[in-house]
């Protein structure tokens, strides 16, 4: 009897804890639940048409100057916008792989450079205590909340110093992708800087003060132990710094619009729209349109795990 009243007693406990697992995760009524996927469907709809849209426009043979009806799949659709794009997708003497290696300069060098030196730094303000730390933070903070136009005509003047003649021939700083790529490096290391420490103050201090009693230096306790936990953190570093340097126009106008072979995808797209909507090719527009953005979708991509792992950990923790 005294075993039977124990097993009776654990299963009438085993059940009022599944009643109450099952209280605490009810299923919604089916109503309402009918009403969250249709709202779910229609931000779906709402975010993937334009996408649908321009597509359907690069397939267009029509050349329409402004759209006649919903054609999702237009009459006579075809890639012949795309093989032209790849060809010659400007007038300008410059292809699409230049334009195209122009762009890979500047994000891939923006990001590079903006993360080796922000990772550094956000270290430094991170664990060291020193003079003028504080001051400098506001500094960096300051930049931050400056807009990226109010930095460009300072740096066209200071780049624009920088002229090199060596007997005929003659190097301009300011006039060249490697002055565009500084540009565009001194606007995402300050975020790069503050992002990166925002993660670092999040990093236990135990673990380091446990490998410097293991005998490990400064320099090994940071690439070994603080490296690889930052790196969801530097993935979204980077790869914002990339997207930066890839869609960035107004500095690359401003810098080196009138070297044609320093052209990247961005000018090159703008160069393409007509002085009026009518004399625009918009099924090339919107091939060139696709084609610009693909690269920057390829790296989210590949990168997703990490990409999205430094922001859920970046909005728990920042």
């Amino acid at each position: 009897m005294t075993a039977l009243a124990t097993s009776r007693r654990l299963l009438s406990r085993g059940a009022s804890r599944s009643r109450t697992r099952d209280s605490g995760e009810r299923r919604l009524p089916i109503g309402r639940q009918l009403i969250l996927q249709v709202v779910c469907l229609l931000i779906t709809a709402t975010v993937l048409f334009p996408i649908v849209w321009i597509v359907s426009m690069s397939l267009d043979p029509r050349n329409l100057a402004r759209p006649d009806g919903l054609n999702l799949i237009p009459p006579g659709a075809s890639l012949d916008a795309y093989a032209r794009v790849i060809s010659q997708p400007t007038s300008n003497p410059i292809g699409f792989l230049d334009l195209m290696l122009n762009s890979l300069k500047i994000a891939i060098g923006a990001s590079l450079f903006a993360v080796a030196v922000g990772v550094t730094a956000a270290y430094a303000f991170s664990r060291l205590k020193f003079r003028g730390r504080e001051a400098l933070m506001i500094g960096i903070l300051g930049v931050l909340m400056l807009p990226a136009v109010a930095t460009i005509i300072p740096l066209y003047v200071f780049l624009n110093q920088f002229q090199i003649n060596l007997g005929e021939s003659s190097f301009n700083l300011r006039a060249s992708l490697l002055g565009v790529s500084l540009a565009v490096i001194s606007a995402q290391l300050p975020f790069a800087i503050w992002n990166l420490k925002g993660y670092l103050d999040t990093v236990p201090k135990d673990l380091e003060e446990a490998a410097a009693v293991d005998g490990a230096s400064q320099n090994q306790i940071f690439t070994k132990i603080v490296l690889p936990l930052a790196v969801p953190a530097i993935a979204v570093t980077a790869f914002l710094g990339f997207l930066a340097g890839w869609t960035e126009y107004l500095t690359v106008a401003m810098f080196v619009s009138g070297e044609v072979k320093d052209w990247t995808l961005s000018i090159a797209l703008n160069s393409l729209v007509g002085q009026f909507a009518r004399t625009t090719n918009w099924s090339q527009f919107a091939a060139f349109a696709i084609l610009f953005a693909l690269p920057v979708s390829v790296v989210f991509f590949l990168f997703q795990r990490y990409l999205v792992g430094g922001l859920a950990v970046g909005g728990v923790k920042g």
